[in-house]
């Protein structure tokens, strides 16, 4: 299979959608690899690397394209990308498409058939291709928020951790997954005083055992009243729900905002599935940050591009077994063998495939045993 790793370019996205070492065990299966040229240097990974693994170098986008049977990226298409799309090429990359109804529409228009990463799901219903870069953005957003809680940002004018005699701030997480555990991590770490809700008691009882042990962490289970009272005295709220495919709840409204603190600081990670903030929308590293009734709201859609390097790595460690079935079995046989991989298909030749997408813009749903035949 010829397989084709273009350069991202949305803002400020500098992931690459594999590293040389990977590029070279696709070459080692016998797999023909296409790299545009400067696609790993905000990673930091030069073109001579990609050739030294086996890969061939091209210098347009439109070729990297034009070759491939497959196309491996971080982020979803861009609509200067929309053109290069077409029926027999597969995608396999994040897509989000129920917070983007303009690229589902550009999808099926193509006939491409649209991979998920981050819909590929386990017997166990864990996300394994959303995971790491989850626990990359989980991080990265306790340490923005730190950030934006100092004054000459817009923020309060508070130190996450506080010092002797001086209260920590209050961080409160909406969700207890694989973001909103790795963000109260990092702001347990810094010293803050943290709140996390969710709707699974079974989970917040696990991470009381195990967070709770310094008595700086309250559980508490997600529900209208219980959001409303935590974020009337955060100093930040992290936005971490998830449910797999669909558009994000809207936890906190536009109502809401007017108890929280001025230059309290808002990081709603959910925002590539539409938020899970009323008054959030995207943003970008260039341009990170606006404010609503005087709460600071960061919505950058592609956090984890701006530590690439390390995102990178982590992206490919848990995607190039699913690369390879692909490439070495065929579509079908690798879907057929991996009820994992089936999920994560989302279009199919101009029909929807996922059924939260599908419910998301009304559109019908493709039956599977049809597509086969197909």
């Amino acid at each position: 299979m010829i397989i084709a790793i273009p350069k991202e370019i949305k803002d400020n996205e500098n992931r690459v959608a594999l590293p040389p070492g990977a590029v070279r065990e696709l070459v080692r299966h016998g797999q023909q690899v296409v790299v545009q040229s400067g696609a790993g240097a905000g990673s930091s990974f030069s073109d001579d690397e990609y050739s030294r693994a086996g890969a061939t170098i091209v210098h347009t986008a439109e070729e990297a394209w034009g070759r491939a049977q497959m196309v491996l990226k971080v982020k979803e298409p861009q609509p200067a990308e929309y053109p290069l799309l077409r029926s027999d090429l597969i995608l396999f990359t994040y897509l989000h498409l129920a917070a983007d109804e303009g690229l589902t529409r550009a999808l099926l228009t193509s006939g491409v058939i649209g991979l998920a990463y981050e819909t590929v799901e386990d017997a166990r219903g864990r996300l394994p291709l959303l995971q790491p870069m989850s626990e990359v953005a989980g991080r990265m957003a306790t340490q923005i928020a730190a950030r934006y809680l100092e004054r000459p940002e817009g923020g309060r004018g508070i130190l996450m951790g506080g010092i002797p005699g001086v209260k920590p701030a209050h961080v409160v997480i909406l969700g207890a997954g694989t973001v909103g555990t790795h963000a109260a991590m990092v702001a347990l770490g810094m010293g803050a005083r943290v709140t996390l809700l969710d709707i699974n008691m079974d989970r917040l009882r696990y991470l009381d055992e195990t967070l709770g042990t310094r008595g700086r962490l309250t559980t508490l289970a997600s529900n209208e009243t219980n959001i409303a009272d935590a974020i009337m005295t955060a100093d930040a709220v992290i936005g971490a729900v998830l449910i797999a495919g669909a558009r994000a709840p809207r936890l906190i409204t536009r109502d809401m905002l007017p108890t929280m603190y001025r230059g309290s600081v808002i990081v709603d990670v959910a925002v590539d599935q539409g938020g899970c903030v009323e008054t959030t929308h995207p943003t970008t590293h260039s341009d990170p940050i606006y404010f609503v009734e005087g709460v600071l709201h960061y919505g950058v859609a592609n956090m984890p591009g701006a530590v690439p390097r390390t995102s990178s790595f982590g992206l490919a460690n848990a995607t190039l077994r699913y690369i390879q079935r692909v490439a070495d079995m065929g579509l079908w046989e690798a879907l057929d063998s991996d009820p994992a991989l089936t999920k994560g298909l989302n279009v199919y030749h101009g029909e929807v495939t996922h059924a939260a997408v599908a419910k998301t813009f009304s559109l019908p749903l493709a039956d599977w045993d049809e597509l086969e035949l197909a």
